[in-house]
């Protein structure tokens, strides 16, 4: 006979239609009733969520309430964990998913007791396939999910085994009818033969008809739904009611029962198909500049602030823990499913964008405090800078320093090749107050100049190097521009490319191939929502117009500037009207090519005043081919353009659109070549006839519709339900000024995994640097409070902590969460072929996990995995 386990919870957005505010003064009546319930009942057990930051939210206005909660927990009737809040599994990197485990495993050890270790994301809008991987990495076994499964292609049944890219894999448990599957109302128990009848009996049945299954999971909640109160009675009388034997459950005890059934199918891939449920694949796009910060935050912490924490630690600069932490929850909880993805209310997305700033400030001060302490404590002068490098290989090359100097009249004594790429400059103010020994005195300041200097320099591994100027008769070189003379015939050019605009066209030649119409920025009405895109019936896409073009060079770099405007319909009724109203969508283009380089850097500055609508980069490959590699988190996939049935609606709930996500970049390729595209926080791309496109944004002006061209039926966003309203999102428009960052790469070589990976991190690579100056404390927005303090001398001849290969990858260097005596240095392998750890990098480390918990020791990282090492600072006194 088929067992149903019904397990009761409740589902938890933080933030959505409602702020974060509104589901604490939700979670104030709902949660105490849980607990009440759970100490009335011995025999229930409660689920809220999977997600910790909530709970800490409870508590802080519930202080009475941590002991009871530790209480149930222990018991194992309150579940708890494992994520810090229910995580986007498609828009965030890697180690933020990662972040997010270990965040929230630790918190709910520390605070509440054993959390629930299970991989369980009810509600987000489909999944890459990695999330074996990271789980995996975090000690977990097992999945359970709702949305983009398609039991007629991917498995047969609803429990199977997942498998990552490489060898990591979990048993994967899909509730198809989602998280509400058998919610039981107060409504419910009143008509509960109804409710057996149309709604449970019907759900078992399908779920044990796919794998002819035993056991189904029934979970029993839906989005703020409270505890259901007396649950041992109503199951008795549904038992009465039934054609199939229920039973109270748990998550847990479910996931132990599927890990013992035997001919469990695996699958390998990702899960986005909208076959049972929507998963929103064009969500990548919207409201693009949360896309957008979230990106700047992970590179900043990843690639700044915790190496630099690291480094600072080893010389006796100590940032306390918290501090790290604190930053990564700001920016965690604006991972959220709905927060990341965009499908939010104006109210959320000011949040969101506040607590991306929050968490800006807080990174800038983390590496502003680190390095004015450095400084100090290596008695730097006004003409040294302290240039870092925060990756474990030596670098040689190019870096941006910003001096504050009285005249451009200078020369760096070891670094090569300067170039002014901008300034300011200050002039001299008369009586100005300063603090003396005696007191106070004026004096006159100088004028001086802010200079963003580009030098070629060589910095040691995971270290810092002081570079010196001083005064000279000849000023630096500055960038020259060609602005004055705006032009057609324009064009740019290194060893590989000759990169010209002629005639409103951006083309490239590179030997004998021409491409033309290179790049384009293109237009099209988006009839969609916060959630999707959607084309407006009749309307077409049609590319801007660029106007003229000019360059900018210096000895080593050539940038071309191009610059366009066009005229297109106001909003989305004025594209169906024969006299519309117009606005107005400017941009500038900019391409830089750099000598012995196949890389392209481009920058994009968008000033957008047109409402609803989708502008795409429009990207000439010149390649015909039958796939894309889009790069996933600690990956890369092969995707193949489906076709589309032209009665798509009787199997899917939304159009299965060809338009997938990317982490970083994007390839296509032959036999004989390849052309990939990276961005930064762009994460949307569609491939058609050699084009690739990337979805700079997709505008709009509401929360959800009802029945798009490409999702038909009720709005998402729950705004045509009984008593809700339609949610205007004025601020998804993106009125006004945007800027993105991407490069082209072309090569005349076979497409390789690890070559494009190592070419995305050098090309993320960040410039970091600090001059001690007095000039301006407001360069570094802290140097006015951090004070000098005695403290021991670090030597200033440079220094490095580690050195690995360069062709080595690594996904974060971090202080342990665990031990203040310890770091983590946790490697990644995107590709098929395991890479070797050298021997002085395993030498002096532990093999933990992402938990720092102790596993075997690797010699290398295999495919599509990560290792951690756990190793001792050794400071130097």
């Amino acid at each position: 006979m088929v067992t149903s386990y019904i397990v009761n919870h409740t589902h938890w957005d933080r933030e959505w239609y409602f702020t974060s505010m509104d589901a604490l003064v939700l979670s104030d009546q709902l949660f105490t009733e849980v607990l009440d319930e759970l100490e009335k009942n011995p025999d229930a057990n409660f689920c809220l969520d999977g997600q910790s930051s909530i709970v800490d939210e409870y508590v802080e206005i519930h202080p009475e309430g941590l002991s009871r909660i530790r209480n149930l927990v222990n018991e194992g009737r309150l579940f708890l964990g494992p994520w810090y809040t229910q995580t986007d599994a498609i828009n965030a990197d890697a180690e933020s998913i990662l972040r997010n485990l270990i965040i929230g495993i630790n918190d709910t050890r520390r605070k509440y007791g054993n959390p629930m270790m299970i991989g369980y994301l009810p509600d987000t809008f489909g999944f890459n396939a990695q999330i074996p991987e990271l789980l995996n990495q975090a000690g977990i076994d097992n999945f359970l999910f709702w949305r983009g499964i398609n039991l007629d292609k991917q498995v047969q049944s609803l429990y199977f085994k997942w498998k990552g890219l490489g060898d990591s894999r979990v048993y994967a448990i899909n509730f198809p009818f989602g998280y509400l599957t058998g919610m039981i109302t107060l409504d419910s128990k009143e008509h509960l033969q109804d409710f057996v009848n149309d709604r449970l009996d019907k759900a078992i049945e399908f779920e044990s008809r796919y794998g002819n299954q035993e056991d189904v999971l029934i979970p029993s909640g839906i989005d703020q739904m409270n505890i259901v109160k007396k649950l041992g009675e109503t199951v008795k009388k549904i038992n009465d009611l039934s054609k199939y034997e229920n039973k109270i459950s748990s998550y847990l005890e479910f996931v132990n029962i599927i890990r013992h059934k035997k001919d469990l199918e695996t699958y390998q891939g990702e899960l986005k198909d909208p076959v049972y449920s929507r998963v929103h694949r064009t969500i990548t796009s919207v409201r693009t500049k949360i896309k957008l910060n979230n990106f700047l935050i992970e590179q900043k912490i990843l690639r700044r602030i915790e190496p630099l924490m690291v480094i600072a630690h080893n010389n006796g600069v100590r940032i306390g823990p918290g501090l790290l932490t604190k930053l990564w929850k700001k920016l965690l909880e604006c991972q959220a499913h709905d927060s990341l993805g965009g499908s939010v209310s104006d109210n959320v997305a000011i949040d969101i964008m506040h607590r991306f700033k929050e968490a800006d400030e807080l990174a800038d001060g983390i590496e502003n405090m680190i390095c004015k302490k450095m400084a100090d404590a290596m008695e730097l002068k006004d003409h040294d800078v302290l240039v870092f490098n925060t990756d474990p290989f030596e670098f040689e090359g190019n870096k941006t320093v910003k001096i504050l100097t009285a005249t451009k009249s200078i020369h760096f004594i070891n670094a090569d090749h300067p170039v002014i790429l901008s300034e300011k400059y200050y002039p001299s103010r008369s009586n100005i107050l300063k603090l003396v020994p005696k007191g106070t005195e004026y004096f006159d300041e100088p004028a001086y100049y802010e200079l963003d200097v580009r030098i070629h320099v060589t910095l040691p591994p995971m270290g810092f190097k002081i570079i010196h100027f001083e005064n000279s008769v000849e000023q630096l070189p500055s960038r020259v521009s060609s602005k004055e003379a705006l032009g057609q015939n324009v064009s740019v050019q290194n060893d590989y490319f000759s990169l010209s605009f002629n005639d409103g066209e951006i083309s490239l030649k590179s030997g004998d191939k021409v491409y033309d119409h290179i790049i384009e920025i293109v237009d099209s009405a988006n009839d969609g929502d916060t959630y999707d895109y959607s084309p407006l019936r009749r309307d077409s896409e049609r590319a801007l117009t660029l106007e003229k073009a000019y360059t900018i060079k210096d000895a080593e770099k050539q940038s071309l500037v191009v610059i366009g405007a066009t005229a297109l319909p106001l909003d989305l009724e004025d594209r169906k009207v024969l006299s519309p109203a117009y606005g107005r969508v400017s941009l500038k283009i900019i391409m830089t090519v750099t000598p012995e380089s196949h890389l392209i850097d481009g920058k994009l500055i968008v000033n957008n005043q047109v409402y609803s609508h989708r502008l795409r980069l429009k990207i000439n490959t010149s390649i015909e081919s039958d796939h894309v590699v889009a790069q996933i988190q600690n990956g890369f996939i092969v995707r193949e353009n489906e076709p589309i049935p032209e009665d798509w609606e009787k199997k899917y709930v939304e159009k299965p659109v060809n338009i997938a996500a990317f982490d970083k970049s994007v390839t296509v390729e032959d036999s004989k070549s390849h052309f990939s595209v990276f961005a930064k926080g762009l994460k949307e791309y569609e491939y058609l006839n050699s084009f690739l496109f990337i979805t700079l944004m997709s505008t709009t002006g509401q929360l959800g519709k009802p029945d798009l061209v490409w999702r038909p039926g009720r709005a998402s966003g729950d705004t045509t339900n009984q008593g809700h309203v339609m949610m205007p999102t004025p601020l998804a428009q993106e009125i006004g000024e945007s800027k993105f960052e991407f490069a082209l790469n072309m090569e005349p070589s076979v497409f390789d995994e690890q070559k494009v990976a190592l070419c995305v991190r050098d090309w993320l690579s960040p410039s970091v640097s600090y001059q001690l100056q007095s000039l301006n404390f407001f360069i570094n927005r802290l140097d006015n409070k951090i004070w000098k303090t005695e403290t021991d001398v670090i030597p200033s001849n440079g220094y490095s902590l580690i050195k690995a290969d360069h062709d080595l990858i690594v996904s974060s260097i971090y202080p342990s969460y665990l031990d203040a005596d310890a770091y983590i240095v946790r490697l990644s392998n995107p590709t098929a072929i395991p890479v070797p750890i050298p021997y002085d990098l395993l030498k002096d480390s532990i093999r933990v996990n992402a938990l720092e918990e102790g596993v075997p020791v690797q010699q290398s990282v295999p495919a599509y995995s990560m290792v951690s090492l756990k190793r001792k600072f050794q400071v130097e006194n």
